[in-house]
């Protein structure tokens, strides 16, 4: 979201690592689908959000169940359960083996294996 609002300068993040290297969930796209949608300018997001999708990657999240399931049920036993759709998006990223780029640390952390980088942090 942070991209599509051009802060933090992420496009020259973006740039700078390719966005040919840069992937997001299809659960990403739905999420900036609804975003669009109870916005006050909706056709101007609806088309900000078909742009991004035309210039990035978007991987299925199929392959990611697995890890998914076993990951849900391994949080909830331990009382740190997250957000399914969160949860996705995380399953998605270390089951295709990529880094997962947020600013919700603490929140994505308590996926087990998943590495993260906070690009929304000026070194």
């Amino acid at each position: 979201m942070f991209y599509l609002k051009g802060k933090f300068g992420l496009d020259a993040k973006i740039e700078q690592i390719g966005i040919e290297n840069c992937f997001v969930s299809e659960i990403t796209i739905a999420e900036l689908k609804f975003g669009a949608e109870k916005s006050e300018f909706v056709e101007r997001n609806r088309q900000t959000v078909t742009d991004f999708q035309s210039e990035i990657q978007i991987i299925p999240i199929a392959g990611s169940l697995d890890f998914y399931a076993k990951e849900k049920a391994r949080l909830r036993k331990a009382g740190t359960i997250i957000d399914d759709f969160d949860l996705l998006i995380g399953a998605t990223s270390i089951v295709n083996g990529l880094v997962m780029v947020t600013n919700n640390i603490s929140h994505f952390s308590r996926i087990d294996t998943i590495e993260i980088e906070d690009w929304t942090i000026t070194p």
